[in-house]
């Protein structure tokens, strides 16, 4: 069985025992964190939600917070003696799959 969830204005696709990563959201390591559910399938049978499934949850346990790979952001112009370097690292939320409840 699977799950398509909504989660930081992304769509994922979800079964028990996944671990995803989500952006940043203030849980705690160890808490629990519920998702809406778009759509369900597994075993041939799909339910589709408009635009979520009523009474259908996804349940996840928050593993930890970490970030992601250093981007590097280079801005230059030739011939003007101008060039900025600047890294980046986008937070996210580790997130393990515990229960898809239908």
């Amino acid at each position: 069985m699977y799950a398509i969830i909504a989660a930081g204005g992304r769509q994922y696709r979800v079964s028990q025992g996944d671990v995803i990563y989500i952006d940043k959201v203030n849980q705690e390591a160890d808490s629990k964190v519920e998702f809406d559910v778009l759509m369900i399938g597994g075993e041939g049978d799909v339910k589709v939600g408009n635009p979520v499934l009523e009474g259908a949850k996804v349940e996840g346990k928050v593993l930890a917070q970490v970030k992601g790979e250093k981007i590097i952001v280079y801005k230059y112009k030739s011939k003007k003696n101008y060039a900025r370097k600047a890294g980046h690292r986008q937070p996210y939320t580790k997130v393990e799959i515990t229960a898809i409840n239908a």
